[in-house]
């Protein structure tokens, strides 16, 4: 575990080591609108680590929004990032859609969307990471004699699933952590939908399930920045779960939110932890 605590900088001011979890909002499932499938949303991306911090000084602190889901052959939105001081983890990139053109692409993000379906023959990519070590790549999807596979999205922990003639893509597991004191796994990608074969499962962390024929698919979940499951025709579409932003120092200390922020702080073992699980892009934490 890092080291947490006071240390002095070269000009003798005190500064403060904070350790952080950041998690990106998870992207939206791709949309179907003919029974073809769609690809499942990629994880928000996810950054963990240390930062060396001034007291009294304010800091932005913005947790991103799940994307929407695609509606009718049209690829998911992807989520919106979120952000501690000079960090930011990108959003999901949104799963590809039933389409003949580009909304059948899987979006590129923290964690890429996974393939759509083309109308036609082939295959279709999943979206990639971007920018690189934040998640995985979403799988791709494929066109089926009867019904086509989405990919699935991209997990922090592990790429999508390929979408393949008889099996449709689960999403990528997402990645444990300890900032609690819990182990608890978060950012899992989305599963995609299919008209007739077997659903894709969410990834570990909150991705959402693809649907299929007969069995409704789900949203990623919130504050884990889980893609959204592919959809479907018969209903949907399915969002990307928010994000959220983790934050432990010292329990001789406090921070400061601004009004806008939704969090909740613990006291365990000597530390802190305060879990933001919402706020605005103008608000803002400081420590005393």
């Amino acid at each position: 575990m890092p080291i947490i605590g006071i240390i002095a900088s070269s000009n003798f001011v005190p500064v403060l080591s904070i350790e952080y979890l950041v998690i990106a909002g998870g992207a939206g499932g791709g949309g179907d609108g003919a029974g073809g499938g769609a690809g499942g949303g990629g994880a928000g991306g996810y950054k963990t680590s240390t930062v060396i911090l001034d007291f009294a000084t304010n800091y932005t602190c913005t947790v991103g929004a799940g994307g929407a889901g695609g509606g009718n052959g049209l690829q998911g939105s992807n989520g919106s990032n979120s952000v501690f001081e000079t960090i930011t983890s990108t959003g999901g990139g949104g799963g590809g859609g039933y389409s003949a053109g580009a909304n059948n692409l899987g979006g590129s993000g923290g964690s890429g969307g996974g393939g759509g379906v083309p109308t036609s023959a082939g295959t279709v990519a999943g979206g990639a990471a971007s920018p690189s070590g934040q998640g995985n790549a979403g799988g791709s999807g494929s066109a089926g004699a009867l019904y086509g596979a989405g990919g699935g999205g991209g997990g922090a922990g592990a790429v999508g699933a390929n979408g393949l003639s008889g099996s449709t893509g689960s999403g990528g597991n997402g990645l444990a952590s300890s900032i609690t004191g819990t182990s608890v796994t978060r950012a899992g990608g989305g599963g995609a939908g299919s008209g007739g074969q077997p659903r894709g499962l969410g990834g570990s962390g909150g991705g959402g399930d693809g649907q299929s024929s007969g069995l409704s698919g789900t949203s990623g979940t919130v504050n884990t920045g889980g893609g959204g499951g592919g959809m479907h025709y018969i209903s949907g579409p399915f969002q990307g779960g928010s994000g959220i932003v983790i934050l432990k120092y010292l329990d001789s200390y406090t921070a400061t939110f601004s009004g806008g922020v939704t969090q909740s702080t613990t006291s365990s073992g000597g530390y802190k932890v305060s879990q933001v699980t919402a706020a605005g892009v103008s608000d803002t934490v400081s420590w005393v």
